[in-house]
């Protein structure tokens, strides 16, 4: 499997809320449309949330500014270079990202792909 993970920052017009929102209700079912034709086997939006211990955290760790969420998607590496190479992943590709350009500042938010090496669980 290969993990792709996007760490998103929200366009500065829009509050946390209004970001999370439209990222759950929007973008979500949009990406569950498109999953067959990217061959994404799972998806997962894990939103952040203010609370004082995540902010202590940070605190301590000095760390940079934190993201709005991460997105976290899964393919089978074969297929997924196959099915790259079609029409219909090229417009679900663009039919994605047009909507992420809506709330997700993507000059700010890296994305990047891994292979999970898991320790517990």
């Amino acid at each position: 499997m290969i993990h792709l993970v996007f760490c998103l920052r929200r366009l500065p017009h829009l509050s946390r809320d209004e970001f999370q929102r439209y990222w759950r209700e929007q973008h979500g079912p949009l990406v569950r449309a498109q999953a067959q034709a990217l061959g994404i086997r799972r998806y997962v939006q894990a939103h952040t949330v203010e609370h004082p211990i995540a902010e202590a955290t940070a605190a301590v760790r000095g760390t940079p500014e934190g993201y709005d969420g991460v997105a976290e998607l899964w393919f089978d590496g074969d297929e997924m270079i196959t099915r790259m190479q079609t029409a219909e992943a090229a417009e679900a590709g663009r039919l994605l990202l047009e909507d992420e350009q809506r709330f997700i500042d993507l000059d700010r938010s890296p994305i990047f792909f891994t292979e999970d090496d898991v320790v517990v669980g």
